[in-house]
């Protein structure tokens, strides 16, 4: 019996290491019909042609991301355990690394600009109460010296 290699994937499952194909962006975007319907979810690429009759939601919301990265699409409607697991028997790749989105700057930027943002939010109407308070204060002098 001769040994496989095997990778173990994010989620748990195990394929052997030859199974598992790359796609590229453009190769993707050539599946985007309602006969030949491929989506994009976390860097994984799923052909969900047979299932478009059969989607909950309807085969209109998964034909506008046909081809296409519906990730967000997918976590904001907030899909159950069970239709993430439903999703694996659709999946036929993984989306090339060169095309994958890098993350990891956008996201520094965000957490330093949410930290100096935080302070902010409070200080600019805190300045500008006072000031506004500043200038009725000697309006109001202005006109009972009169």
């Amino acid at each position: 019996m001769g040994e496989e290699n095997h990778t173990e994937k994010t989620n748990g499952e195990i394929v052997p290491e030859s199974d598992v194909k790359y796609y590229t962006l453009e190769e993707i975007k050539q599946h985007n019909m309602s006969k030949d319907t491929w989506l994009i979810i976390h860097d994984k690429v799923y052909d969900i042609t047979s299932f478009l009759e059969e989607h909950p939601g309807g085969e209109e919301v998964l034909l506008e991301q046909a081809g296409a990265d519906a990730t967000e699409s997918f976590e904001d409607v907030g899909h159950s355990t069970d239709a993430r697991e439903m999703l694996q028997q659709y999946f036929v790749g993984e989306l090339h690394m060169d095309d994958r989105k890098k993350e990891s700057p956008k996201e520094i930027f965000i957490t330093t600009s949410n930290e100096s943002s935080s302070w902010t939010t409070w200080l600019i109407p805190a300045l500008a109460a006072a000031v506004v308070g500043l200038m009725y204060r000697y309006y109001m002098l202005e006109n009972k010296s009169s």
